[in-house]
């Protein structure tokens, strides 16, 4: 049996929370000053947190590879088992050109650029990033307004900014899924306070993205249908998050603010010529003139609404204990930890939902799409291997990431860091949102920054007297804030519209609605710490 313990550097919590903070320390510079690729930089950190575990910690060598072996394999099933299906999906359509006849299909709701924006990176771009995230949104809806006529920069940017409230329930809600693993808190607590949270966000970001494309003039004259696209959009993911599914949070806001948007006659208005003119100073895909057979426009749009089917059903209480059935329980080999206070802890057990996970729910869509589509088997077989080729350095990092977190939070280095924040008292609701967007800044991705940080803002807010599932909220929702500003996403943009080498002008352009918008989540929580917004909580 391994105890944790919390002070074992020279009986001092400070010199053991430095000690503690030595691997995440070293990832942060690798990655922010060094620009060493994110796979070599997670690979590097766990590689100092298993010498932290075991030489300060004292954690025996084997608990602690058992420990970094769990979260690979959390990290590849269920969370890259969601991103690897759910990009497979996507080249099928690209395979077969479906995906040109969806392009088509969205420049034909409305030929206003602002418009245009709203739908493509905002409700498009929040569908792809609930699908799969990692960075598809923004390649994909960059290229779209490209073809739609945008200057490549202002595509860039405005599909970075809108890259924002719905990653927290991305990629079927592996952030959320992976922050309540790393916590210990139940997932349907963690999804409801962050539910509470991002949907604020959603109500904002479509009137930037509005004076993004047009300035002043476009606030001034698309103020209406943006508002009610990001109305819709907040309302129905608080519904789904709170009340029904974190994994269909994202799917049914991208869905209802799409429709609402569509429902407003402004919106579908022409745009007025100077307006095209000014703001459309790209060069215009000429293939939006084709028209498309209505039957091949269902089917571009058939893999999606397969994807919503098939997890609504899932939700269904008969289905989901059906499904539920199939879930395994092991005791993890060569594991067993107690905290400081001789409980044991979560990391002990394994726990595999084989089939109810969003990743095997994705895979079934993903073969019903395939006999849909028309794709042999042989070819959609070849297309799902070349996801995997396509995601490996994306595999190897998010692979150690987890192993680096399990090993920090079952060695006890995460539950150090924790106690000494703690000293940051009620400041500390202000800096939760602040941790998590400097995590996902450095790792570009929201559910890295809630493994590395999550159980730290858990064990803070209990030391602290705050609620534990605000503060782990606060670090998801104040992280996906720092998406627009990470470099990886940054060099996604650039390499996505033809500006490599131009990421310095995206970030300038980014970084000041990246700092403003933090800046509102650090407050909202502050409001959420107090009887100012504590009645927002569950």
């Amino acid at each position: 049996m391994y105890v944790q313990e919390l002070e074992p550097v020279a009986d001092s919590l400070g010199l053991s929370a430095l000690v503690a903070a030595l691997p995440l320390l070293l990832v942060l510079v690798l990655l922010g000053g060094v620009r060493m690729k994110a796979h070599l930089a997670g690979l590097t950190g766990l590689l100092a947190a298993a010498l932290v575990a075991c030489l300060a910690y004292g954690m025996p060598v084997a608990q602690t590879v058992s420990s970094a072996a769990q979260g690979a394999v959390f990290g590849l099933f269920p969370i890259l088992w969601i991103v690897v299906n759910a990009l497979w999906v996507y080249r099928m359509t690209v395979r077969t050109r479906h995906f040109d006849i969806l392009r088509r299909s969205f420049g034909r709701l409305s030929d206003d650029p602002r418009i245009q924006a709203l739908v493509v990176a905002f409700c498009f771009g929040a569908l792809l990033e609930a699908l799969a995230g990692f960075g598809a949104p923004v390649a994909i809806c960059s290229v779209m307004l490209v073809a739609l006529g945008f200057d490549p920069v202002r595509a860039a940017v405005v599909a970075l900014v809108a890259n924002t409230a719905p990653v927290a329930f991305g990629a079927m809600g592996t952030p959320v899924v992976t922050l309540a693993q790393v916590t210990g808190l139940p997932l349907e607590d963690v999804a409801s306070v962050v539910g509470r949270q991002t949907p604020l966000l959603a109500l904002v970001v479509p009137l930037v993205l509005v004076f993004l494309v047009d300035g002043k003039r476009g606030l001034r004259e698309t103020w209406v249908p943006a508002l009610v696209c990001g109305t819709a959009f907040a309302v129905a993911q608080f519904a789904a998050s709170n009340f029904i599914s974190a994994q269909l949070a994202d799917i049914g806001a991208a869905l209802a603010g799409a429709g609402a948007l569509v429902a407003v006659p402004h919106a579908r208005r022409p745009a007025a010529e100077p307006v095209r003119t000014a703001v459309l100073t790209g060069a215009r895909s000429e293939d939006l003139d084709e028209s498309d057979p209505r039957g091949e426009v269902v089917r571009a749009y058939a893999p999606y609404g397969l994807i919503v089917v098939i997890f609504s059903v899932a939700q269904i209480p008969a289905v989901k204990d059906w499904l539920a059935k199939a879930t395994r329980t092991y005791d993890w080999p060569f594991l067993n930890v107690v905290n400081a206070d001789g409980d044991p802890v979560g990391g002990n057990v394994f726990t595999w939902p084989i089939v109810s996970t969003g990743g095997t729910l994705v895979l079934l869509a993903g073969i019903l799409t395939a006999v849909l589509l028309g794709v042999h088997a042989r070819v959609a077989v070849r297309e799902w291997a070349a996801t995997v080729h396509e995601l490996r350095l994306a595999i190897l990092t998010v692979t150690s990431v987890l192993a680096l977190a399990y090993v920090m939070n079952l060695s006890g280095q995460a539950a150090t860091i924790g106690h000494f924040v703690a000293a940051a008292g009620a400041g500390l609701a202000f800096l939760s949102p602040v941790l998590g967007w400097f995590g996902v800044a450095v790792s570009g991705s929201d559910t890295s920054a809630n493994a590395l940080f999550g159980a730290l803002q858990v064990t803070a807010a209990r030391e602290s007297g705050l609620s534990p599932e605000l503060l782990a909220a606060a670090n998801s929702s104040g992280g996906v804030l720092g998406k627009m500003i990470s470099p990886q996403n940054l060099t996604i943009a650039c390499a996505a519209v033809g500006l490599a080498g131009r990421e310095g002008d995206l970030l300038r352009k980014v970084l000041p609605w990246s700092l403003g918008l933090l800046l509102v989540m650090c407050l909202i929580v502050v409001g959420q710490s107090s009887p100012l917004l504590g009645w927002m909580l569950p």
